[in-house]
């Protein structure tokens, strides 16, 4: 599949499914905008996930109370599945990457590599809250 001139970052995740037993990896918004695809998946599969992901993330961040304190900052979500898992992490203020993987994937190497992966990329994987036209934070 060939990457469209509007995915510039779609070259960094593809690094992320160099691990045996991924399939695909999204970087999206905080409010679920696609921002960054792999070339594994088409963009409207990845821009309906990242609707999903952002979702999940939403409830994952909720929870947080469960863990002790409401205020204590979401970092990562995994979902089983029967075929595999999807892995949700923080990947700077408004901006989160999610891959998915077959469920023979090693979970520490690609928890790990994730982590490496945010971190080596940095401010470019961040996304800044969008503003409304009255200057509002949305």
């Amino acid at each position: 599949m060939t990457q469209d001139a509007n995915n510039k970052l779609g070259w960094m995740l593809d690094d992320a499914l160099k691990m045996p037993e991924t399939r695909h990896a999204i970087l999206l918004s905080a409010d679920g905008l696609l921002m960054a695809y792999s070339e594994r998946i088409n963009r409207d599969d990845a821009e309906r996930h990242a609707a999903g992901m952002s979702g999940l993330q939403s409830l994952a961040r909720s929870s947080a109370e469960f863990c002790g304190d409401a205020r204590t900052p979401w970092r990562q979500t995994v979902t089983e599945f029967d075929d595999g898992y999807v892995f949700l992490v923080a990947a700077g203020p408004g901006a989160y990457l999610a891959v998915s993987t077959t469920e023979r994937v090693d979970m520490e190497a690609i928890s790990f590599r994730l982590q490496e992966l945010v971190q080596r990329l940095g401010k470019e994987l961040t996304a800044p809250p969008r503003q409304t036209p009255g200057g509002i934070t949305a």
